[in-house]
């Protein structure tokens, strides 16, 4: 696929990744003098929810708007248990930047939407009602677009639809912002999809609001390609697939007779610290070039005989996602929350275990294990080719597959633990990496350590095909454009 746009506002960029042409947005803060020329007739965004994504961006908004004439305004309902929340934010009634949700929307020239996904279906026939004419209502996820699919529904046509999709959880979007302002440019990557444009402003007002959140380069996708992408993502390499690895890997190297400490060390801190770290730095080759003599063969065993099971699954998860079942099964489950609201994930022994290993870890002393990176980096390239082969952009696929993961998710488990990783996200990505982590787990443990065990030979296609897979040069691409500081998790 092939997207591109014009913009009256910013300068576009064009990049070249993996052969193919795309068109971006470089951010920064330096941009923010244009952003009332991008926003022209908006004269107040209204947020509505205060969830994940919700806190960061409005408060992410308000920062990059002040001085001008336009009005952030958080919508909630009466009495909800975020009122309290928005207001420690700085967002009030008695400054007019908190309000009613429906109210709220009757007022604003641009809706962004951020309630949670499960609740959507409850209440966008009473928001599309309540939009003004010729209003743009802004999303950050294409789950409600994925819905109305399922149903037979479509959004209504007097009114602007565009999405801006931040890469990471929305405390990460919050973080690296605040860490931006003494360096310029730090930020979360975003998509950006237009669906509707009824008078030609919808490009720039959705570029507007990425760079107004931070985002250090903005890249073109459609809602159904990001709805896809993103709901696969967090089940797979991002949350699910990532978890089932470790819990997996620990078991392992403690039944071959690690210390459990050391097992944890090899598994989670060796994932999360430094073959991450080296995957945002140096890219995905860079970890497999590390190794010489046996432990590249470790790596190539692993690998080997991880990619099948982890592709036969990814796929899976690509097809229930497409198919609008996961979107279902998040439906049905916010029907149960109220009986059966979710538990902790780190509560069992190898997370209680990781607690003691965090307080006494040497950053520089946890091993860079090749058997951990075989498994991981199999599963991770097995994503990026279920996405190269369902037709997403270059762009997409580095950032829901790589940077997403090493950039933004993994240090939240790296800092803290599995629960501070996931359940920071989505109530969506939390569903999702609970249901998926023990398919992941399952599969591998059934036939890739099998397979290790018999010692089946490494299949060399399998290990070139790595080495010479096209998003090697997108990462490289994608690296250029990385925020120039890591994000800091702490707090």
């Amino acid at each position: 696929m092939e997207l591109d746009f014009n913009t009256k506002v910013f300068q576009k960029e064009t990049i070249t990744m993996a052969g193919k042409k795309e068109s971006i947005i470089r951010g920064g803060r330096d941009l923010f003098h244009l952003l009332p020329k991008a926003f022209d007739g908006i004269k107040q965004i209204g947020v509505i929810g205060w969830g994940s994504q919700g806190p960061a961006q409005a408060q992410n908004l308000r920062d990059s708007l002040e001085g001008t004439d336009i009005t952030v305004k958080i919508g909630l309902r009466k009495g909800s248990s975020s009122w309290g929340k928005a207001e420690a934010a700085g967002f009030t009634e008695a400054n007019g930047t908190l309000g009613e949700m429906f109210q709220t929307v009757r007022e604003s020239e641009l809706v962004i939407f951020l309630i949670a996904d499960a609740a959507q279906p409850k209440v966008y026939r009473e928001l599309f009602e309540n939009m003004k004419d010729g209003a743009t209502l802004g999303l950050s996820h294409g789950f409600l677009l994925g819905y109305l699919d399922t149903v037979g529904e479509s959004l209504p046509k007097n009114i602007n639809v565009i999405g801006v999709c931040p890469k990471g959880m929305g405390p990460s979007v919050r973080r690296l912002y605040e860490q931006g302002r003494e360096i310029n440019g730090a930020g979360i990557n975003s998509s950006f999809a237009v669906e509707q444009d009824i008078d030609g402003r919808a490009t720039d007002i959705a570029l507007g609001w990425s760079i107004a959140i931070g985002s250090p380069y903005t890249f073109m996708t459609t809602l159904e390609m990001e709805y896809k992408s993103d709901i696969f993502g967090e089940r797979g390499i991002l949350l699910g697939a990532v978890h089932g690895i470790v819990e997996l890997l620990y078991r392992r190297f403690a039944d071959k007779g690690m210390d459990r400490k050391e097992a944890f060390q090899h598994s989670v801190e060796s994932l999360t610290g430094p073959i991450s770290k080296t995957i945002s730095k140096h890219g995905i080759r860079a970890v497999y070039e590390a190794f010489q003599g046996k432990e590249k063969e470790t790596f190539e065993r692993a690998y080997s005989a991880s990619y099948l099971p982890a592709f036969e699954i990814m796929l899976e998860n690509y097809e229930e996602v497409s198919s609008g079942n996961e979107i279902k099964s998040v439906i049905m489950a916010g029907e149960r929350f109220n009986r059966f609201p979710m538990s902790t994930i780190d509560n069992t022994p190898m997370w209680k275990i990781g607690k003691e290993v965090r307080a006494k870890r040497v950053e520089e002393q946890i091993p860079l294990d090749p058997f951990t990176a075989g498994m991981y980096i199999a599963t991770m390239m097995a994503q990026i080719d279920v996405l190269k082969e369902k037709g997403h952009v270059y762009s997409e696929i580095a950032n829901e597959s790589v940077i997403e993961a090493v950039d933004s998710l993994n240090p939240y488990m790296h800092y803290n633990g599995v629960s501070y990783m996931v359940d920071n996200c989505s109530i969506t990505a939390r569903l999702g990496a609970r249901k998926w982590a023990p398919r992941f787990d399952y599969i591998l443990y059934q036939t890739a350590l099998p397979a290790i065990d018999d010692n089946a030979p490494v299949d060399k296609k399998r290990i070139d095909e790595f080495l010479n897979n096209d998003i090697h040069e997108a990462i490289k691409v994608c690296g250029e454009l990385r925020p120039p500081v890591d994000i800091s998790v702490q707090g």
